[in-house]
């Protein structure tokens, strides 16, 4: 089932959203929080989330809500890629596969600690590669890590619309 969010109007009544800072400000007061406070927390993911009515939010929709008065239609993609930067200017609604091709963390079992970089054990050498439409294409083998990545970050630049790195 599909979460329920806000309205334009509902949201705007019980928050203001500054859209040059991206933080949201209480105008009603609930039992733990009086008018005029920053509304929300960091929550498991690591993106801003508001409580309102029992009910969760994550900030950057709220945000798309607020400003254009509806859901975005795809997903809400943070073109720095700091997931706590809720600036107007800072988001953007694109398709799951453009929000992907941004991400800029690491992967948590890396062992070369870069983005698109694999030590290949037989010859010592460092792999570069990018996924695209699904498989992994191959860009080269290099002396050191710091190449590999460097050639990872030109191809990612090149074949990837959604990257702002």
């Amino acid at each position: 089932m599909a979460k329920t969010y806000l309205s334009a109007d509902t949201l705007r009544e019980h928050f203001t959203y500054d859209p040059e800072t991206g933080h949201f400000i209480r105008r009603t007061a609930t039992q733990k929080f009086g008018v005029g406070s920053r509304a929300g927390h960091i929550g498991p993911y690591g993106y801003w989330c508001i409580g309102h009515e029992k009910a969760k939010y994550l900030a950057h929709r709220l945000a798309f809500i607020y400003m254009t008065g509806e859901l975005p239609k795809f997903h809400v993609d943070h073109i720095n890629g700091n997931r706590l930067d809720n600036r107007w200017g800072n988001l953007r609604d694109v398709s799951r596969t453009v929000n992907q091709q941004n991400f800029r963390r690491v992967r948590v079992d890396s062992r070369s600690g870069l983005q698109g970089v694999q030590r290949i054990n037989v010859n010592g050498k460092w792999r570069a590669r990018i996924r695209l439409n699904g498989k992994y294409h191959h860009i080269g083998c290099f002396a050191t890590p710091e190449d590999a990545h460097e050639a990872y970050l030109q191809a990612k630049r090149k074949l990837h619309e959604g990257c702002t790195i």
